[in-house]
C-alpha cells in the first residue's frame, strides 16, 4: 500500500518527471491505484487468516513478518523526501550519447531575427556533420545545466532517456566566450550563441547571452 501511495504522490506532485518520461504519468497513477488495491486485498486476507503457535508459544513465521516491516523504511523515506533529478555528478561516470553515430543530413538553418531553439543532441549532430556547415552562421538557443566550469568556458549538459533515469546518458557541449563569473555547477541556463568550429571531441558554442533559469518541468531530452 505504501508503494502505491509513493507512486500516486510522485504522479500528483509531478516529481515523477525526474525519473521517467513525462507521458508515463497516467500509467504510474494506474499502477499506484492497482498496487494499493492489492495491498488492501492482502491485508483483508491476512486479517482472516488463523495462526498457530509453535512449541514455545510463538506465532509461526512471526519473526519473518516483523523483519518484513523493515522493508517499509525506504518506501516511507520516499514519501517524505524525493531524490532530485540527475545532475552534474553523473557526467563522465557512465555512458554518454555518441552524437556522431548515424547522424542524419540536416538542412541548412534559415537566417531570421530570432535564434533557433534546439536540443543539445541536435546541436552536436549538426556540429559533427561537415564541420557544422548546416548552422549557416545562424544563432541557436540551447537549454541545459552546467556540468563543469572551465576558464572562460563551461560545459553544458542534458540527459537523454529512452524510458527512465536508469538508462540516462548525457549529451555535453562546451560554451565558450564567457566573460565574468560563470554559472555554478548544476545551475540551469539558456544559452544563445553560434557554433564555433575547430573544437575537440566536445562541440563548442560561442555564447552571446547566458540566462540563468529554474529547472524545467521535463529535465530530459
Amino acid at each position: 500500500m505504501l508503494v502505491g501511495a509513493v507512486l500516486l504522490r510522485l504522479t500528483i506532485a509531478g516529481t515523477y518527471r525526474r525519473y521517467v518520461r513525462v507521458g508515463r504519468g497516467p500509467w504510474l497513477a494506474i499502477a499506484g491505484v492497482a498496487v494499493i488495491v492489492l495491498g488492501l486485498v492482502t491485508l483483508w486476507h491476512a486479517g482472516r487468516r488463523t495462526y498457530t503457535l509453535d512449541a514455545h508459544g510463538h506465532t509461526e513465521g512471526g519473526a519473518g513478518v516483523r523483519a518484513g516491516w523493515l522493508l517499509l523504511t525506504p518506501i516511507a523515506a520516499l514519501l517524505l523526501v524525493a531524490p532530485p533529478t540527475l545532475g552534474s555528478y553523473g557526467i563522465g561516470r557512465g555512458a554518454v550519447v555518441d552524437i556522431r553515430a548515424g547522424a542524419p543530413v540536416f538542412d541548412a538553418l534559415r537566417r531570421g531575427a530570432d535564434p533557433v531553439p534546439m536540443t543539445l543532441l541536435e546541436f552536436g549532430q549538426r556540429a559533427f556533420e561537415h564541420d557544422g556547415a548546416s548552422f549557416n552562421g545562424v544563432a541557436v538557443q540551447l537549454t541545459g545545466f552546467v556540468a563543469r566550469v572551465e576558464q572562460r568556458a563551461f560545459q553544458l549538459a542534458r540527459y537523454q532517456i529512452a524510458c527512465c533515469a536508469a538508462d540516462a546518458a548525457p549529451v555535453v557541449i562546451r560554451v565558450v566566450g564567457v566573460y565574468g563569473d560563470a554559472p555554478e555547477r548544476d545551475q540551469w541556463v539558456t544559452v544563445t550563441g553560434t557554433f564555433r568550429s575547430g573544437g575537440d571531441e566536445i562541440p563548442e558554442l560561442a555564447a552571446t547571452a547566458i540566462v540563468q533559469i529554474a529547472a524545467p518541468e521535463d529535465p530530459y531530452e
